[in-house]
């Protein structure tokens, strides 16, 4: 059965199942991180995709590395008008070979304790969230990964992590309607090294494999 999918997102395939290793190789150059600063990359999809996990699936494999969500960037600021907070306070410091600590405004409007934090001198840092990939932010991205996802499993997911309630559903329709604009407008999927399958239906060892497809484009 195909996945059913957002508006003007061409399906991809065929799937063959890797190990994560050849993913890191596919989406990460060993060699770009010796001029002092981290390679980028980022990791775009639609909500409850299955981003995070990837995400943490390259964290894992690649050890001086470090993620930030673009969730934490956009916290109480906007659903997608954030790209300036993500370059401003994340991306130039990185491109830069500086740490971050970065605290956007929803922060300190809301009282949220901490900052976002990334130490100097790692290999790889991996941006995740929706619009990782967006053009606005794309000069100071290396390289970019697009997760595909059925819709429905995908909204399945994100109701069943934001609790189950009508509230969460609630929700879900009114991101749901802005996601599926934001996304075909950008089209993240064109500039996607690799795009891997978030909603698998063949079983394979997810820890150490994940199931993908080189760039459509």
């Amino acid at each position: 059965m195909n996945m059913k999918l957002g508006p003007g997102e061409p399906l991809a395939g065929p799937w063959r199942v890797t190990p994560i290793r050849d993913l890191v190789r596919l989406v990460f150059d060993t060699d770009q991180a010796r001029d002092g600063r981290p390679w980028i990359l980022a990791v775009d999809g639609r909500s409850g995709s299955g981003k995070s996990t990837v995400a943490a699936l390259l964290h894992r494999s690649v050890p001086a590395s470090a993620i930030v969500h673009t969730d934490d960037v956009a916290w109480h600021h906007s659903f997608f008008d954030w790209s300036d907070l993500l370059v401003e306070g994340i991306l130039k410091p990185l491109r830069n070979s500086r740490a971050v600590s970065y605290r956007p405004p929803g922060w300190d409007k809301r009282g949220r304790p901490g900052a976002i934090q990334v130490a100097a001198g790692l290999d790889l840092v991996i941006v995740e969230g929706v619009g990782a990939s967006r053009t606005e932010v794309m000069p100071w991205i290396d390289r970019a990964l697009w997760v595909q996802s059925d819709l429905e499993e995908a909204e399945r997911r994100g109701i069943a992590r934001d609790g189950g309630t009508e509230q969460a559903r609630d929700f879900w329709r009114e991101w749901g309607a802005q996601d599926f604009d934001f996304l075909q407008r950008q089209r993240p999927w064109e500039r996607a090294t690799v795009i891997v399958n978030g909603t698998p239906r063949q079983p394979y060892d997810q820890s150490t494999e994940i199931m993908l497809v080189p760039a459509l484009y």
